[in-house]
């Protein structure tokens, strides 16, 4: 199983690294953030979005739609008790792209992303604790 770590640095500020590449994460002010890095939400969000205009930019390449300006915006919406998003829209913009009766099979592609249809299937997340009397 592929793991990425996550590690905390004070003052609610957390690293995590990727592949050897650092990430840094605050948390929003309400939890004693400051503006640092993207919370987590932020970072789900937008790990929504460029997983969207990664496939979306590949087929456009494929078929010869122009990706000059392709952007993902995504709009979301938090729901409370508890703490979770509530809704999620996608919009994917393809301001140059002629695309020419395309539009069912662009959105089918963007619909695709492994981001999204994790967040629609996933039927499990398991949760363990380890404390210093631990093996890990």
């Amino acid at each position: 199983m592929n793991k990425i770590r996550t590690e905390y640095r004070g003052e609610m500020l957390f690293e995590s690294t990727v592949d050897g590449r650092p990430l840094t994460v605050d948390v929003p002010a309400a939890m004693g953030g400051s503006g640092r890095g993207p919370t987590p939400l932020e970072l789900f969000i937008a790990s929504l979005g460029s997983c969207v205009a990664a496939l979306v930019a590949n087929y456009c390449h494929n078929i010869e739609i122009d990706t000059g300006g392709l952007s993902v915006d995504v709009s979301y919406s938090k729901a409370d008790d508890p703490t979770r998003l509530a809704a999620v829209r996608v919009d994917v913009n393809l301001p140059y792209g002629d695309l020419r009766g395309r539009e069912q099979s662009l959105l089918r592609v963007a619909e695709h992303c492994p981001v999204g249809k994790t967040i629609c299937t996933l039927e499990n997340i398991e949760f363990a604790l380890h404390g210093s009397g631990d093996a890990r």
